[in-house]
């Protein structure tokens, strides 16, 4: 967030890094990797310390981030953010049974190698078009969704499943990751079964929220 450069300068002296570059710094004798990536979608750092230096280097963050009324967040507030921000997780949008063409991630496939494994099954993919597309939904009415919950179009017949589900604090709303039919487009009204109640969602596009990586 907007105070992380600032939180951060408390434990050590941070250079000017760009998105997706890192540096690598001496802390008390101590080798220390400062990453300006993320998996939240907000402006942030990655630390990667020595293990012998772990617990000092979190005990120090610790301390600034209280000292500028900041609270520790674990893994459930990170895959809120990464589910607004529309990143895929592995297990979740990401596994042997997606492909990356289904999962929107066709830019991380090297299509100009001669050979890797899978190119020809994805290649007739690309070719014939996928069976099923990842998708942003945004509900409508009230309700929380989670994986594994069957999407509905308009006309009741099922067009997908949910992959990933939470509820957005920034949007005050429940949102989804699903795949779903390649043919159903953004801003279409579908409906999620969360536990037996058919319940209002759109076709959102991704992001979910603005990025504020940069």
């Amino acid at each position: 967030g907007p105070l992380a450069k600032g939180t951060l300068e408390k434990v050590v002296a941070v250079p000017e890094l760009d998105y997706m570059s890192f540096v690598e710094l001496d802390v008390d004798g101590d080798p220390l990797i400062i990453c300006r990536t993320g998996y939240t979608g907000e402006f942030g750092f990655e630390i990667i310390p020595t293990w012998s230096n772990a617990t000092k280097i979190w005990s120090s963050l610790l301390n600034a981030v209280h000292s500028n009324s900041g609270l520790v967040a674990g893994l459930g507030a990170r895959d809120t953010l990464r589910t607004e921000m529309c990143y895929p997780l592995h297990g979740h949008e990401l596994s042997l049974e997606i492909t990356p063409l289904q999962a929107d991630a066709s830019w991380a496939v090297g299509w100009k190698k001669e050979n890797f494994i899978g190119r020809q099954s994805l290649l007739a993919e690309r070719e014939s078009g996928s069976k099923r597309i990842l998708r942003a939904l945004r509900l409508t009415d009230r309700g929380v969704p989670r994986a594994e919950m069957n999407v509905y179009s308009i006309d009741d017949a099922l067009i997908g499943v949910t992959t990933s589900g939470t509820f957005s604090p920034t949007l005050k709303t429940g949102i989804a990751l699903a795949l779903l039919d390649p043919k159903v487009q953004v801003g279409e009204v579908v409906t999620v079964d969360i536990r037996g109640k058919r319940i209002a969602a759109v076709i959102a596009k991704a992001p979910l929220v603005p990025s504020h990586v940069r």
